[in-house]
């Protein structure tokens, strides 16, 4: 290969780099915002758009939960003892390891919006692939779970 090629190649990956870079890794199109008041900066987290299956940070779960669309579901897939000893306000609880767990998922009404978590986003994620699978229309899941939702500081009630 001459060098006029190998750089050719490099430029070309390099430019393929920063337009997956921009386009971003297929998560939500959500952006905090900056805003000013009274001289000083403050972020506000826009809720990301609804539709599709997709994975939100915390604050964008807090956004979704406080502006919620229309038959909003917020729904854990943790156990039973992790939902009492605290989970996010309004939540239904469907135990990840119940045996009938895909079954009483698939029940569920495939065209009103999610918002699903875990503890960690293991469980979580393997649900929102399932959910997606079953033809579902709006999930959005909470990255890192309830663990990283209570470490950005955001309610757990129970």
């Amino acid at each position: 290969m001459t060098m006029n090629t190998r750089t050719r190649i490099t430029a070309l990956s390099i430019g393929v780099a920063v337009a997956v870079a921009a386009c971003g890794s297929g998560g939500s199109d959500s952006a905090a915002v900056p805003t000013t008041t009274n001289s000083q900066t403050a972020t506000t987290v826009v809720a990301p758009e609804a539709g599709g299956i997709r994975v939100v940070s915390p604050q964008e779960g807090a956004a979704i939960q406080q502006n919620h669309p229309d038959g909003l579901v917020i729904l854990d897939v943790r156990t039973p003892d992790e939902f009492a000893a605290g989970h996010l306000d309004g939540a239904t609880m469907i135990d990840f390891y119940s045996p009938d767990f895909a079954d009483r998922l698939a029940a569920l009404d495939r065209d009103v919006p999610y918002l699903l978590y875990c503890r960690s986003g293991n469980r979580s994620g393997q649900a929102r692939q399932l959910m997606s699978d079953l033809g579902f229309a709006d999930v959005a899941d909470i990255d890192g779970g309830i663990s990283a939702w209570a470490a950005a500081g955001l309610p757990v009630v129970g």
